[in-house]
């Protein structure tokens, strides 16, 4: 009997053991896409016995008890543990919400989001996708703390800059553009194709020496993953554009009646004497303005195999203009490819290329400044024969009748890439990157007649061509080495060198008297060649830089964090003896929230103290150190005059480029298990020898003959300092619904400390007769706005005989009615001694506002962007007696009490028109730059089709802009001194969109 129960009891056990141990299999999808996840590690807890998902997401454990815990991680996704208590075990793993993890690019190099010393911003795909930008600059717009984009125009393919930390050089403020490690421009590249951009804003630039001081824009273009199958995606969309604004200008009733006044006030004749007749008369705003298509279709596939991973796409881009879409259009095409293949196990390469093509018409800036000021009683086609409206004014319509411009332009960039690693924790790295660009354009002018002597008349037609040709070939090697040492320091060591050669040169050219007329005509081969006015001229260009770089980045037990970088710059823009520098920076930083008095603290889940102070350089100018026959020279040869050329502008072989001394302080905080993220910095940055162009010398050198100008010198010093917020609230985080709010501010302040000489700097223009504008002087921002101050409207004879005089403003007459100015400098005279600073072009603070919501298949995006605290300057009006007027002028003075803000109206010398604050408005604005509402289909209904994802989408671009600026667009801006002068811009356009995304 005790040897039967013993066999049972043997018999049980073996029994529970075999039940215990079973084979456990599964797939491993992605939780929001379904995706399946190759390679994905799947280990049992607390042994080191597990195994990675294949090519289709599948797993095989065998013998694995029952009851154990299986952990699956995969990077960008959160880590999940799942008890095993069957032999089919299927897992959908969730995204990685934990921006602390995100990788950023920093460099010639790669860190996590939490252990960055330096102050970056980073944009990711989701909002490239929300916003449909056409350039992928405009999505840093509200979207980064610290940095501003304003567009140069709102025509189609027009540039668009940017500004990081505000403006802090007389002349070049845009940064630095690296493309997957090539340096290149974002308007070249498709948006579709880019899965982030990183904005580096302070000393941690240093590691790109002479092109850092403006800021780096990194970015990071998509490429597939290894052992996945093929996913195809197909996005379109179509839009409406429309103009947002029309500006408020006088009808043709009103415009007459104004016209008769101010010729009564004269003591002329009437120019109108039937009024009543002349209705609302021809509206050219109306008329130039349009409904325009924009058209994108963008495809892709991308995927991988054990070895090799790849990414390929196409676009394409059509955009009507808002004004004479006929004139004004462009269309891009890009192809991209990203190829990476695993040669062995140490050996890696990897291709680049982005091919792109663009194509434009445009027309002349005139085109709206003359349909704001061309009168209302002409009809649509009728040219201002007799020249009532004086010879600067002609009918925009029939203007662009006579425009014929075009332009191409094609070019492919990337880079060639090794990465070789010969021992745990070194990678070797060589690239070549690349650059070729051709363009070419041509602009015809016909024979025209738009009335009796004016400027737009031409008596020979002509066309003028050109062909230009941008090669640039940069070749860097450098090495990474990650190496920890006794458990707690952690070291990442980099160095490197780096070559580059840009080579330029074009050809330009214009022949007269074109066949016919006619554009179809239009080719310098069927000029006329014995014609005196042909010309023919050439330009080239050779830069060569090299460098060298080193960094060192530590940290103690992932708590104290340090990085440290020098790097030396040769560039041959400059004279042989200024031609190398040193740049370098330091940072720090301190992760407070790893500290045992605050680890386990239920309110605070991360926090981080960092700084940083170091050089960078801005490479401005070119062949400054030397001397070029550019200038006219008028010589005398046997007794006659003959032309020829001359020394253009001095050399100055003491040129070098600006540097800048930055210093950061920043601090990171998260709390609530970092469902609320805030980041704040303070900054301040030394822009020293600023290159100031045509600095004033002596006049014995002969500058003011034609061609001739004074040296470009390093003589300026400018300064901002400035603070910025950005707050992240993920407000509602679960599996059908999520609510994301997140706010950035930014406030910068900038002056000029110092200009050699106390000299100052001038530049802009306004209205004809008046000084220029804008300036750069010691005290001020630079391109603050320079002129008259005004107080009011004289309202009668006792006021104006009160003030002091006004005469030597240059009309001798001041009656009531007339601008009263302020002596500014108390002499007891109003002359050009009286003007000062009436405003400047840059915002003093940048913010953005964006939302992001999903309920179940519902998603919805919006983005808001304001500048507050910035003037612009309205310039698009023309002071010639007939010409139109803003409606404001409605309001104008007409007796004692009746406006104290708008003069009379009277065609008699007046000094109402010289540049003063009258013309400078508030140019502070709030821009719901985006609004977006998109549904996906339900996967089950998409799955009988073969198609993994479709979404519908409708997005309205621009919808609305609350501002008090009268002009068409406050965001239009651009350059330092003169910027904010708007001359009647093209203004910027309101899209409505319709859009679809497919994944199959």
């Amino acid at each position: 009997m005790r040897k039967q129960i013993t066999l049972l009891l043997f018999m049980f056990i073996a029994v529970c053991v075999n039940a215990q141990n079973i084979n456990v299999k599964g797939v491993v999808k992605d939780a929001t896409t379904g995706d399946l996840l190759p390679g994905v590690s799947v280990v049992v807890k607390g042994t080191v016995k597990g195994a990675e998902t294949d090519f289709d997401g599948v797993y095989n454990l065998e013998k694995v008890r029952t009851g154990a815990i299986l952990v699956f991680r995969y990077l960008g996704y959160k880590q999940k543990e799942v008890s095993i208590s069957s032999s089919t075990i299927n897992v959908s793993l969730e995204v990685e919400a934990q921006a602390l993890d995100e990788i950023v690019v920093v460099g010639y190099g790669k860190q996590k989001r939490k252990d960055v010393t330096g102050s970056v911003s980073l944009v990711g795909e989701k909002t490239l996708e929300a916003l449909k930008p056409i350039d992928a600059t405009t999505a840093l717009q509200g979207t980064t703390s610290g940095v501003a984009v304003n567009l140069s125009s709102g025509a189609p393919g027009a540039k668009v800059n940017i500004l990081i930390r505000g403006v802090s050089s007389n002349t070049n403020n845009q940064p630095l553009t690296i493309v997957d490690g090539y340096e290149g421009d974002l308007n070249s590249i498709n948006p579709n194709d880019i899965e982030s951009i990183t904005v580096l804003k302070d000393a941690q630039a240093a590691i790109y020496g002479i092109r850092g001081a403006n800021g780096v824009v990194l970015v990071t273009t998509k490429i597939g993953k290894k052992n996945k199958a093929p996913t195809v995606k197909y996005d379109t969309y179509a839009s409406i554009q429309q103009t947002t604004k029309k500006l408020n200008y006088l009808n043709a009733t009103e415009y007459a009646l104004v016209l008769n006044e101010a010729y009564a006030a004269s003591g002329q004749s009437l120019p109108f004497n039937n009024v009543s007749q002349l209705g609302f008369g021809t509206d050219f705003q109306e008329e130039l303005f349009n409904d325009a298509l924009l058209m994108n279709h963008n495809i892709s596939v991308s995927g991988g195999g054990e070895n090799f991973k790849y990414f390929l796409s196409a676009s394409r881009t059509e955009q009507d203009g808002i004004i004479a879409k006929e004139n004004s259009n462009f269309v891009r095409n890009n192809i991209k490819l990203n190829l990476g293949v695993d040669i062995s196990e140490k050996l890696n390469f990897s291709l680049i290329a982005n091919y792109f093509t663009n194509a434009s018409e445009g027309f002349a800036g005139s085109v709206l400044f003359n349909g704001l000021n061309f009168a209302p009683t002409f009809g649509a086609n009728e040219d201002d024969i007799n020249n009532f409206l004086g010879i600067e004014i002609i009918n925009p319509l029939n203007q662009l009748k006579n425009t014929f411009g075009t332009y191409d332009g094609s070019g492919i960039e990337g880079n060639f890439k090794l990465d070789y690693k010969p021992i745990e924790g070194l990678i070797l790295t060589s690239r070549v990157g690349y650059k070729i660009y051709n363009d070419k354009g041509r602009s015809f002018s016909p024979i025209q007649n738009y009335g009796d002597s004016k400027v737009f008349n031409t008596t020979q037609s002509s066309v003028y061509q050109y062909k230009q040709t941008s090669t640039r070939v940069v070749l860097e090697t450098f090495a990474n080495y990650e190496k920890t040492f006794a458990e707690d320091h952690n070291t990442t060591f980099t160095l490197g060198t780096s070559v580059q050669n840009d080579l330029f040169d074009g050809l330009y050219a214009t022949g007269i008297n074109v066949p016919n007329n006619s554009y179809d005509f239009a080719d310098l081969s069927l000029t006329d060649p014995q014609n005196d006015q042909r010309s023919l001229n050439s330009g080239s260009n050779d830069l060569r830089l090299i460098s060298y770089f080193s960094r060192l980045q530590y940290d103690y037990k992932g708590k104290y964090l340090f990085s440290g970088l020098v790097r030396r710059d040769a560039a041959s823009v400059f004279d042989k003896d200024l031609r190398v520098d040193y740049f370098w920076s330091a940072t720090t930083g301190w992760k407070i929230s790893d500290e045992d008095f605050l680890k386990d603290n239920s309110t605070i889940s991360f926090l981080k103290l960092r700084a940083s102070y170091g050089t960078l350089g801005n490479l401005v100018g070119n062949n400054l150190n030397r001397s070029f026959l550019n200038g006219e020279g008028t010589y005398v040869f046997d007794g006659a005059l003959v032309d020829g050329t001359a020394q253009g502008r001095i050399p100055n072989p003491q040129a070098q480029w600006e540097t800048a001394e930055k210093l950061d302080i920043g601090l990171d905080i998260n709390f609530f298990d970092d469902k609320l993220t805030v980041v704040a910095d303070y900054f301040e940055e030394t822009r020293k020898n600023l290159l100031i162009q045509n600095f004033p010398v002596s006049g014995i050198l002969g500058t003011g003959a034609p061609g001739g100008a004074n040296p470009t010198v390093n003589a300026g010093t400018s300064k901002n300092t400035g603070a910025e917020l950005a707050i992240n609230f993920n407000a509602i985080d679960s599996e059908n619904t999520s609510l994301n709010l997140a706010y950035n501010v930014t406030y910068v302040k900038n002056r000029v400390t110092d200009v050699t000489g106390g000299a100052f700097i001038e530049g802009g223009s306004f209205a004809i007769g008046n000084l220029p504008p804008s300036r750069m002087e010691v005290g001020q921002p630079i391109g603050y706005f320079y002129g008259l101050q005004t107080d009011g409207i004289f309202q009668n004879q006792a006021e104006v005989d009160a003030h002091p005089s006004q005469d030597k403003l240059g009309s001798k007459v001041t009656s009531p009615g007339d601008i009263r100015y302020k002596d500014t400098n108390a002499d007891g005279v109003i002359d050009i001694n009286d003007r000062t600073n009436i405003g400047k072009p840059q915002a003093d603070f940048y913010m953005g506002f964006n939302v992001s919501a999903k309920y179940k298949n519902w998603d919805f995006t919006a983005y808001l962007y304001a500048e507050v605290g910035k003037e612009i300057v309205r310039n698009y009006e023309r002071f010639l007696p007939n010409s139109n007027k803003p409606n404001y002028y409605l309001g104008r003075w007409t007796g004692e009490g009746t406006s104290n803000s708008i003069p009379r109206l009277t065609n008699d010398a007046t000094n109402n028109k010289l540049f003063s604050d009258f013309f400078v408005e508030d140019g502070s604005f709030l821009r719901l730059q985006n609004i977006q509402v998109g549904y996906n289909l339900s996967k089950d209904l998409l799955e009988r089709v073969g198609i993994a994802k479709l979404r519908l989408y409708t997005s309205i671009n621009n919808l609305f802009t609350l501002t008090d600026y009268s002009g068409f667009d406050p965001t239009i801006n651009g350059g330092a001194i003169g910027a904010g002068i708007d001359y009647g811009t093209y203004p910027s356009a309101r899209q409505f969109i319709l859009g679809l995304n497919v994944e199959f």
